[in-house]
């Protein structure tokens, strides 16, 4: 499997967590500028930040915890050459639940629709790092 193309999802991660954080900061910005919230009432991170930033903060947040784990595994997949179709696959997987999962966190916010798509992410990904770690275990016994 080629580096570029196991480095497309990740790009495509990396370009959903920064368009998140530009979209906070933006309207963490206007709500200061515009009296909503006092600098000195968020400065040491209370939750005082109006409810459409917090929603969309939310969502930034979501993409520095799970995902931390998906790069990792890219990483390690890459340098041990364990990569390959099988887990292009999964990452393209992995990386559309991420969307589809800020999507919902942006828009409705329903838990309903919101936990079921994280899940399949999240079992994708535990996948990899299952077909990754197999790989390597067999590699290094054999």
């Amino acid at each position: 499997m080629s580096m570029q193309a196991m480095l497309m999802p990740v790009f495509a991660q990396v370009a959903l967590t920064f368009a998140l954080l530009f979209w906070m900061s933006f309207l963490r910005i206007q709500a200061i500028r515009q009296g909503k919230v006092a600098p000195h009432t968020i400065a040491l991170r209370e939750p005082n930040w109006p409810p459409r930033a917090t929603q969309i903060s939310n969502a930034y947040h979501n993409q520095l915890e799970t995902p931390l784990l998906f790069y990792v595994l890219i990483l390690l997949a890459l340098e041990t050459r364990t990569a390959d179709s099988i887990l292009l696959v999964l990452s393209w997987l992995f990386v559309v639940s991420r969307f589809v999962h800020a999507y919902i966190h942006i828009t409705s916010n329903r838990i309903a629709r919101r936990g079921p798509v994280f899940l399949v992410g999240a079992i994708g990904l535990a996948l990899m790092w299952i077909i990754v770690a197999a790989r390597l275990t067999i590699a290094s016994s054999g």
